[in-house]
Parts: C-alpha cells; structure tokens; sequence
C-alpha cells in the first residue's frame, strides 16, 4: 500500500486532530498498518512467532508512544516519550533485519527505510546527550 492511498483511509478524526500535522506520527502509524500484514506472514513460520510478536510491539509503539508524550505539558516529558518512540521504531528495523527470510529483502528494505526516515525525524526532538545518528 503507498503512503498516499493510506491516508485516505484514515478516520477524519485522527486526520484533524493536532497531532496529525506530526509527520512521525502519521509516518509511524502507516508503520503500524504495512506491519500487520508483515507479522501475519511471520507468524505462518514457527521460527518467527516470537519475532512477529516483538515486531507487532515495536511497531505498534511508535504512534502511540508519540501521541502519548505530544500530550505532555513539559518538553522533558514529551522529549522522554520521544525518545522511547525512537527505541520502538530502532527495534522495529532490528526485527525486520531479523524477518527478511520470511519477509523477503524487497519489504524489508522498504520498511527500513521508512522506519529509518520516523529515526531522523524523532532524532531532532529528543535532547542532544541522547541523540545518536541513525
């Protein structure tokens, strides 16, 4: 599915809430959607049933954790649930890594480069003493 097509289907009221305007979220969120198809698959091969369970946490994580801290009033505390939104969308293409042989290297590619692309964009919003390139 692009990106494009996607968006059309997400409800109005996620797409005129304020947070909506947060690319990470909208991208992370799009993540969480290719992946339920993506741990379907894994979960037909016994090998990957625990990674598909993983796989489904991580990628589940970011969006949510990101609409949890853009509710916070502090930047301290919006950057620290920023920051485990990054570690959500890191393992997530840790997992992919892991799920290419079931996968295949075209869809793993592609979602390590979207999750990369959620990476540098939640990499400006956490503090600089825990910002690492992606």
């Amino acid at each position: 599915m692009k990106y494009e097509d996607w968006v059309t289907q997400v409800p109005a009221e996620l797409r005129r809430e304020t947070l909506w305007k947060f690319e990470a979220y909208r991208l992370g969120l799009f993540s969480a959607d290719l992946g339920w198809h993506d741990v379907t698959k894994l979960l037909r091969d016994r090998r990957t049933l625990s990674l598909a369970d993983q796989l489904y946490r991580a990628r589940g994580g970011i969006s949510a954790t990101i609409a949890e801290g853009y509710s916070r009033t502090t930047g301290k505390e919006r950057a620290r649930f920023y920051e485990d939104a990054l570690g959500s969308a890191r393992e997530a293409r840790d997992h992919y890594f892991k799920g290419r042989f079931v996968l295949g290297l075209p869809v793993m590619e592609h979602r390590l480069k979207l999750l990369t692309q959620v990476v540098k964009l939640l990499l400006v919003m956490v503090p600089d003493q825990t910002r690492q390139e992606c």
